[in-house]
C-alpha cells in the first residue's frame, strides 16, 4: 500500500489540525490518511428560520460533515434546463473518476433547480445541477507552466474550476478547505488528470496557525510558491442588522478577511519576484446587499486590502490584483438561501442568468499569468454585465 502524507508530518502541535493530504500523481486517492481523534477548532454553521435564512450557529466534532439530503429539486416554472442536465450517477462517477463537469459557452445553464442544503459551505457532489467547471473547448498553452498555485477554497466551485484552469495551463496546486472531503479528493483527481502535482489540506483559514503550516506542507511538498489564490470565504444572509450576532459578524470577518491576512502572511515570506496574488471579492463591494451586511462589508474589506497590498509589494515584483463575481453556481449557494432564493439565482443580471464557475476561472488565469504583467491593484468583474463602475 502506497504511504500517504498526512498531518503527521507536520509539527507536532498541529498533527491534529484535521489535515487530509496528498501529493499527486504518485499516490491513489485510497491512499488518504485522516489523524483520529482530531480536535480541530473549526465552526459549524446551521440553518433555522422561517425564511431558510443562515441563523443559528453550531458546532461539530472532528471530521464530521453534516450534510443532510437535499429538499427535493423544483424547477421553476419557465425553467430553460431539461432533466438531462441533472447531475446523474454517472456525471457523479465522472467527476469522481477526474472528469469536470464541461459545456459549450451556448449550453451554460440558463436556469438552476430550487433545492437547498442544510450545512455550509455546502457540498459540489450534493448538488443536482453540477456546476461547470471548464468550457469543453478551453486548451490549456502553458501560460502557468512551472508554477505552484495555492488556492484556498479550492475544493468547489470558484475555486475547484480555478484549480483545473490552472493544472490546464501547466501549474501544479495545493487547495485549502474546510472539512468537504469528498468534493477535495475529486477535485484532486482532477488535478492528476491534467498531468499535475496536487496536494490537499484540511483546516480553518481563521486559524493563523493553520496558514502558517498549510504553506510550509507546501513548501516541503511542492517546492515552491509562485501564486496565491485567496478564495475561501462564508455567508450567512439576515434580514436585519440586529439579526447579526456577535459570534456571526465575527466568524464571517475571520474567514473572510482575517483568514486572507493570515495565509498571505503565511505565504510572503516565499512568494519571490515575479509571483502573484490574486484575492476573490464580490460585486456586492459594490452594488451592496441588503441581507448580507457583514459579508458584503468583508468583501469591500478584500477590496481596499488588495488595492493597498499591491501598493506595499510592488517595489518585490510581485502584483496583487482581485476577481469579484457576481451570481454564479457554486455549493454556496444552495447552503446559503432559501429555495426561492436559489431559483432566482443570476436572474436580475443583464444577462438573466447565472454564471458558471467556468465562466470565472479564466479570469484568474489572466491575473495569474504573464498576460497581466502591467496589472497590479485592479479587479475583474465577472458578473453578467452589471455596470459596477470599480
Amino acid at each position: 500500500m502506497s504511504r500517504a502524507r498526512c498531518c503527521r508530518r507536520l509539527p507536532t502541535a498541529r498533527r491534529c489540525a484535521g489535515c487530509i493530504c496528498v501529493r499527486a500523481p504518485r499516490l491513489p486517492v485510497a491512499a488518504f490518511t485522516a489523524c483520529a481523534g482530531s480536535t480541530r477548532h473549526e465552526r459549524r454553521w446551521q440553518t433555522s428560520s422561517a425564511s431558510g435564512s443562515k441563523a443559528a450557529l453550531s458546532r461539530a466534532g472532528p471530521h464530521k460533515i453534516r450534510l443532510r439530503p437535499l429538499q427535493p429539486a423544483t424547477p421553476p416554472a419557465s425553467a430553460h434546463w431539461a432533466a438531462g442536465d441533472l447531475m446523474t450517477n454517472d456525471d457523479k462517477t465522472k467527476q469522481a473518476n477526474g472528469q469536470p463537469e464541461t459545456a459549450a459557452t451556448e449550453n451554460m445553464p440558463q436556469e438552476v433547480p430550487a433545492e437547498t442544503q442544510e450545512q455550509q459551505p455546502g457540498s459540489e457532489a450534493e448538488m443536482s445541477l453540477a456546476p461547470v467547471v471548464i468550457r469543453d473547448d478551453y486548451r490549456g498553452s502553458d501560460k502557468l507552466k512551472g508554477k505552484v498555485a495555492l488556492i484556498s477554497g479550492g475544493d468547489s466551485g470558484i475555486g475547484r474550476a480555478v484549480a483545473v484552469h490552472f493544472a490546464r495551463e501547466g501549474a501544479d496546486v495545493a487547495i485549502l478547505y474546510l472539512d468537504e472531503h469528498q468534493d477535495a479528493r475529486d477535485t484532486l483527481k482532477m488535478v492528476q488528470a491534467e498531468g499535475r502535482q496536487g496536494l490537499i489540506i484540511a483546516g480553518d483559514i481563521g486559524d493563523p496557525k493553520f496558514c502558517q503550516d498549510a504553506v510550509a506542507q507546501v513548501m516541503k511538498e511542492l517546492g515552491k510558491l509562485d501564486i496565491l489564490v485567496n478564495n475561501a470565504a462564508e455567508q450567512h444572509p439576515q434580514e436585519n442588522l440586529t439579526d447579526i450576532t456577535p459570534e456571526q459578524l465575527e466568524r464571517t470577518f475571520r474567514t473572510n478577511i482575517f483568514g486572507m491576512f493570515y495565509l498571505t502572511q503565511a505565504a510572503l515570506p516565499h512568494l519571490q519576484k515575479g509571483a502573484v496574488i490574486v484575492n476573490t471579492t464580490s460585486v456586492t463591494a459594490y452594488k451592496g446587499s441588503p441581507e448580507l451586511l457583514d459579508y458584503s462589508s468583508t468583501k469591500g474589506a478584500i477590496l481596499a486590502f488588495t488595492r493597498s497590498l499591491s501598493q506595499n509589494l510592488a517595489d518585490k515584483g510581485i502584483r496583487v490584483n482581485a476577481v469579484a463575481p457576481g451570481p454564479i453556481w457554486t455549493p454556496l449557494i444552495p447552503s446559503t438561501f432559501d429555495q426561492k432564493r436559489v431559483a432566482e439565482h443570476g436572474k436580475k443580471t443583464p444577462l438573466e442568468r447565472p454564471g458558471q464557475p467556468a465562466e470565472v476561472a479564466p479570469s484568474y488565469v489572466f491575473l495569474a499569468s504573464e498576460d497581466s504583467s502591467y496589472i497590479t491593484g485592479q479587479v475583474l468583474h465577472p458578473n453578467g454585465g452589471d455596470v459596477v463602475n470599480g
